[in-house]
């Protein structure tokens, strides 16, 4: 079965940016992009535990009849065939549900405010809502597009620290990139975590990858984050009820999206690892 990512348009040069990111990302997992055109200002998508409401802003809804043109030009300038999705239901009439059954879903870092509001430290509740409840993996993207080179993951030992790391381990077999692991050392040592990556039977694997391990145990966590590779895809896992919230992020979760201008990509709380 095929590997998709959804992506929602926006026929402007903001849009432009992020799908070419999303095209790139696709290329380098040999995904296919499946592209949503939006007819309306407001979709629905059902997630198994809650229902995501997206408010987009009036930018979405500009220019639809060269829409289609410009996105398939963006998509097959990087090798892949486009697919357009057109919502067959919807909970009013205005309202069309978004189906969920992708792999992953491309966000820009809101998608609900203006260009001239945003800013490189804010993620929209919008955005924030579908990490906290989608079972896919989001990438969040960076304002401009710029291709990166290697995978950079976030490991602390917890339950969803372990599923980034499988998706690094799992962006590096595929895009045959180098892979760093950062692990600022707190409240357990660099020897429990390594007891974890073997509990889990990631250890072979480990061994088997070009992997360099950050260990920091001094100086701040926002000090830290200037070891982050510039070209790098960022991976964290995020807490339902840490890292995560409705409105807003925790500490970590929140320093790391306010200070490195990366491409993120977020595996949140419902987030149900697979073999791609």
């Amino acid at each position: 079965m095929a590997v998709k990512l959804l992506h929602i348009f926006r026929n402007t040069p903001l849009g432009r940016e992020t799908l070419l990111q999303s095209s790139y990302f696709c290329q380098k997992i040999d995904a296919l992009p499946v592209i949503y055109l939006p007819v309306s200002t407001k979709f629905l998508m059902y997630f198994e535990n809650s229902i995501a409401q997206v408010d987009l802003d009036d930018s979405y809804l500009l220019f639809p009849e060269t829409a289609q043109k410009h996105a398939t030009e963006i998509v097959e300038s990087f090798g892949l065939t486009p697919g357009f999705i057109e919502p067959k239901d919807f909970t009013a009439s205005t309202l069309p549900d978004i189906p969920i059954n992708f792999n992953f879903m491309c966000c820009p870092r809101s998608i609900s405010d203006l260009s001239s509001k945003i800013g490189l430290g804010y993620i929209g509740p919008r955005v924030r809502k579908i990490v906290n409840s989608a079972h896919f993996p989001v990438l969040i993207t960076s304002p401009v597009y710029k291709p990166w080179k290697k995978i950079a993951v976030f490991f602390g030992g917890s339950k969803n620290a372990v599923n980034a790391l499988k998706l690094g381990f799992y962006f590096a077999r595929k895009t045959k990139m180098p892979i760093e692991i950062f692990t600022k050392i707190e409240k357990i040592s660099k020897h429990d975590m390594e007891n974890i990556i073997e509990k889990e039977n990631l250890k072979k694997e480990f061994d088997s990858l070009e992997i360099k391990w950050n260990i920091f145990d001094k100086g701040s966590f926002e000090e830290n984050l200037y070891s982050i590779p510039h070209d790098a895809l960022v991976i964290l896992g995020a807490y339902g009820h840490g890292l995560i919230k409705e409105i807003m992020f925790g500490s970590k979760m929140e320093i790391i999206q306010t200070v490195i201008p990366n491409n993120l990509l977020i595996a949140g709380p419902e987030y149900v690892s697979h073999n791609y």
